[in-house]
């Protein structure tokens, strides 16, 4: 039976995406909409995967296997509004055969403030919604570091 990969391993592999707030995600004030953390989210966790060399994409095509959002949590803890830009900081919290959880930290840049905090827990299913076993491949991509980054992606 494969274990868990140890967490405390994946606990200092923080991924780091930044983004600026729109004026379509605001409310009236001028505040972000709270769903648009759990978007954010999702944009970290594409960044990390995209980082260890693959996307979600692969992982459907090549071997029909989907993460699928099993449940999420967000502490809101100071308001983000519209033009900040914010660090959207990624990690794994939980690794298993069937599942993976990321946490999620959300910084304003401009001073340094945590303003959100979350989780998502994922199960890997079939495309017929059958839970199954993550593909070897992926689940030693999501344990090892990053690649590092291409002149590219310094220059941006």
């Amino acid at each position: 039976m494969m274990e868990p990969i140890e967490a405390d391993a994946l606990f200092d592999e923080w991924h780091e995406t930044t983004i600026r707030v729109r004026y379509a995600e605001t409310d009236r004030m001028g505040v972000v909409y709270h769903a648009n953390y759990l978007i954010w989210f999702e944009i970290g966790r594409t960044e990390f995967c995209r980082a260890r060399g693959f996307a979600y994409k692969d992982m459907e095509e090549n071997d029909r296997a989907f993460l699928v959002v099993a449940e999420s949590y967000c502490r809101y803890k100071a308001p983000a509004r519209y033009d900040d830009e914010l660090l959207v900081r990624t990690h794994i919290t939980e690794l298993r055969r069937r599942s993976v959880r990321f946490g999620y930290e959300i910084i304003r840049l401009a001073d340094g403030v945590i303003i959100a905090e979350g989780e998502t827990g994922h199960v890997v299913t079939d495309p017929t919604g059958r839970v199954i076993s993550m593909p070897e491949a992926y689940r030693l991509a999501l344990s090892s570091p990053p690649f590092p980054a291409t002149d590219n992606e310094l220059s941006e």
